[in-house]
């Protein structure tokens, strides 16, 4: 089946759920990426000495790393105004996600859940605004998207000072995305591609705290039990 990813920035991908991405891969789902911003206003381009255009050419050459280090199907990268998707007219960033969805015809999307796990502004409004386009596509009565899940942790909340990251709640996890050493390796491969962003990505402890169970919320489904895979229970 078609899985979407969509986050807003570039790394979010890579920082908790790419070895999901990868598990997904090698199950032979077809999956994509669409990521909003550039990732342009990070406070790394003050120590690289660039301007918002080139660090953002900077990003997305380091996320054409990622698309092939993960071995993703189809990657967009749209150019939305990094830190500042709140300042935006929450219809125009529906629309521009829906054409998305409509080009692709995914049968499951994924973001970020509802706290969007750092609590960034760009990813709780990337979780709401998505959300608002599947309810609307489903009460369309369109076919696709079949599914909307939200990646997630799981456990007790991880903080060292600088990051805090939120978890969910264990009876709204509805599946685990089992991970092997290889879907390991890749997520750290992944994290590899974004030189520019090694002072960050060390500082997070990202690597410390992603584990081999990958969790995800299912959004609007009554599901009794925890699902055997992220498309479980859909039809082709």
């Amino acid at each position: 089946m078609k899985i979407l990813y969509i986050f807003p920035h570039p790394d979010d991908e890579s920082f908790g759920p790419a070895p999901a991405i990868s598990a997904q891969l090698r199950q032979g789902h077809e999956v994509h990426l669409l990521t909003l911003t550039k990732g342009e206003a990070t406070k790394q381009r003050f120590r690289l000495g660039v301007d918002k255009d080139e660090m953002g050419d900077i990003r997305f050459k380091e996320m054409q790393c990622v698309e092939k280090t993960l071995g993703l199907n189809g990657m967009t990268v749209l150019d939305l105004p990094d830190n500042e998707l709140k300042k935006m007219n929450p219809i125009e960033l529906e629309n521009v996600i829906e054409q998305q969805i409509h080009d692709l015809k995914p049968d499951v999307i994924v973001t970020y859940a509802v706290h969007g796990i750092s609590g960034f502004e760009d990813h709780l409004v990337c979780h709401a605004v998505v959300k608002r386009v599947y309810c609307k596509l489903r009460d369309m009565g369109i076919s696709y998207p079949k599914r909307l899940a939200l990646f997630t942790r799981m456990g007790e909340i991880y903080t060292d000072g600088k990051f805090r990251l939120a978890v969910s709640q264990e009876e709204d996890i509805k599946f685990i995305e089992q991970c092997n050493d290889d879907d390991m390796q890749k997520f750290n491969d992944a994290l590899d591609c974004y030189q520019t962003y090694k002072e960050v990505i060390d500082g997070s402890g990202v690597r410390n705290v992603t584990t081999k169970d990958v969790p995800f919320e299912i959004f609007g489904e009554n599901i009794e039990r925890r699902l055997n895979s992220i498309v479980d229970g859909l039809r082709s």
